[in-house]
C-alpha cells in the first residue's frame, strides 16, 4: 500500500495496548499525524494469551505481522476441567469450547502482540508515556488538550482507545456507570510458579458460581492463575483497595481442595495482581464532536467472549480506513459505528448467558456443562452458552472494506 498523499491531521490516541496502536499503525499508513498517550512507563509485557480470529486474523496479515504472529503463537493442546473435590471430570481442545478454528485463529500472549503492534511505529509516531488526558476542549475545530502533565496541546481529532474504564469516555460523555454493564462475575488474575507440570494446557476447578484456573501456554517456570466468582453487586468498595481486594477473593475459596490453597496464597502474594469484574459497555453513540471511542473504551464485549482484541483490532483497522476515505470526520464517524456496531453487540451476546463454562452459576448449569465434557465428540457437545456454532459465527461476522482500493 502507498502512503497517501494528502495533509496530515493531527491525532491524540489515548491508550496504548491493543486499539491504540493498531489505530496509529492505519493511520501512520494514511498520512496523519499521530500522538500515542499512557499513563503506564511502558507497554506492558509477557500476559495472558488473548486470541486472534476471524477478520482481526486479516488484519494482522495486512499489516505484515502474521509471521510474527505466528512465531509467537502458544498453540494450547487441552482444556481439563476437575469438579469440587479435584477429581478430573473430562478434556476438551480449545477450539471445542471457544469456537474457534483449529490451525488458523492465532492464539498469542497479550504482550507479544502489544510488542508485535509497536514495532513498525517505532521513529514514526510519537508516544507520550506516564501521562494522560487530564482534561479536553473540543471547541467544533480542534480539541485542545490539557494531560496530567501540565502539558497543553490541540489536536483535530482525539481518540479514546484506553480500555473497559475509560478516561476519555468519561471526560467526553459522563461517568460510566451510565453505560457499564455488569455481568455478575468478579475475576483475580496473577502469575505464580509452574509447579504441576503443565505445557500449552489448563485446567479449570469448578463448583456452582466459582471458577480457578492454571493455565501454562509453553514450557515455562511461571503460568497464569485466575480466581472468578459470582456475585449479585460490583464490589465497588475493593476497587481502590489491594487488600481489600485479596480479601474477597480469598473468602471466596476457603477449601483446602485440589490446588486452591497454592491459588489462594499465590493470589495474596502476587505483584502483578490484576482484579476487575467481568463487564461490558454499551453507549448509545461512539463520537461526540471530534472525539471517537475505540476498542473496549467502545465496545467492551468481556473476557468471557474471547473478543475484545479481535474486535479492538477490527475497529481500529475501520475507524482509520473510513476517516482516510473521507474528508469529513464526523461522516467518518458515523461510517465507522455503522459497520462495526452489528459486529460488536453479535460478539457482546456471547458473554451475555452467564459464562457457564468457567464459572456455571447453577448446578444444572454445572451438570450440563460436565457432560459435555464428558463426552465431548458427541453430536450434542456444544456448550450451550455460547455454543461453538454461534461464537464462530460471531467471529467472522464482519467482512473488512479494502480501503486502499478506495483511496
Amino acid at each position: 500500500m502507498n502512503t497517501v498523499s494528502r495533509p496530515a491531521r493531527r491525532v491524540l490516541v489515548s491508550g496504548a495496548s491493543i486499539a491504540g496502536p493498531a489505530l496509529a499503525y492505519w493511520l501512520d499508513r494514511y498520512g496523519f499525524e499521530v500522538t500515542v498517550v499512557e499513563k503506564a512507563a511502558a507497554v506492558r509485557g509477557g500476559g495472558y494469551a488473548i486470541d486472534v480470529r476471524g477478520p482481526a486474523r486479516e488484519v494482522v496479515e495486512r499489516m505484515g505481522l502474521l509471521p510474527r504472529l505466528r512465531t509467537a503463537h502458544v498453540d494450547s493442546q487441552r482444556i481439563t476441567f476437575v469438579d469440587s473435590v479435584g477429581r478430573t471430570v473430562g478434556s476438551l481442545r480449545p477450539e471445542q469450547l471457544t469456537g474457534g478454528a483449529a490451525g488458523h485463529d492465532l492464539e498469542v500472549r497479550r504482550g507479544d502482540l502489544a510488542d508485535a503492534l509497536q514495532e513498525p511505529l517505532r521513529g514514526r509516531v510519537e508516544f507520550l508515556f506516564e501521562d494522560s488526558i487530564a482534561a479536553l476542549e473540543d471547541d467544533g475545530e480542534a480539541v485542545h488538550v490539557r494531560f496530567d502533565s501540565g502539558a497543553r496541546r490541540s489536536f483535530d481529532l482525539v481518540v479514546g482507545a484506553d480500555g473497559l474504564h475509560s478516561n476519555t469516555r468519561r471526560l467526553v460523555l459522563g461517568p460510566e456507570e451510565a453505560f457499564h454493564r455488569y455481568l455478575g462475575h468478579v475475576f483475580a488474575g496473577f502469575t505464580l510458579p509452574n509447579e504441576f507440570g503443565l505445557v500449552r494446557e489448563a485446567v479449570v476447578w469448578n463448583d456452582v458460581g466459582r471458577g480457578a484456573v492454571l493455565n501454562a501456554h509453553e514450557p515455562a517456570d511461571w503460568l497464569h492463575g485466575f480466581l472468578t466468582f459470582t456475585r449479585d453487586d460490583p464490589p465497588f468498595e475493593a476497587f481502590r483497595d489491594p487488600r481489600a481486594q485479596r480479601e474477597l477473593v480469598a473468602a471466596r475459596f476457603p477449601e483446602r481442595v485440589w490446588h486452591l490453597p497454592r491459588l489462594v496464597a499465590a493470589m495474596r502474594d502476587a505483584e502483578d495482581l490484576f482484579f476487575d469484574v467481568v463487564s461490558q459497555i454499551h453507549l448509545p453513540s461512539w463520537s461526540r464532536g471530534r472525539v471517537v471511542l475505540a476498542g473496549d473504551a467502545a465496545h467492551a464485549t468481556s473476557f468471557l467472549s474471547g473478543q475484545g482484541s479481535s474486535l479492538a483490532l477490527v475497529g481500529a483497522y475501520v475507524l482509520a480506513g473510513e476517516l482516510a476515505a473521507r474528508s469529513d470526520h464526523t461522516a467518518a464517524f458515523a461510517a465507522y459505528e455503522r459497520r462495526m456496531r452489528p459486529f460488536a453487540e453479535r460478539n457482546q451476546a456471547l458473554a451475555t448467558g452467564g459464562g457457564t463454562s468457567v464459572a456455571p452459576r447453577t448446578r444444572e448449569q454445572l451438570e450440563a456443562r460436565n457432560a459435555v465434557v464428558r463426552d465431548p465428540e458427541s453430536a450434542a457437545s456444544e456448550l450451550a452458552t455460547p455454543s461453538a456454532r454461534t461464537a464462530r459465527a460471531a467471529h467472522s461476522g464482519l467482512r473488512l472494506p479494502d480501503y486502499a482500493g478506495r483511496l
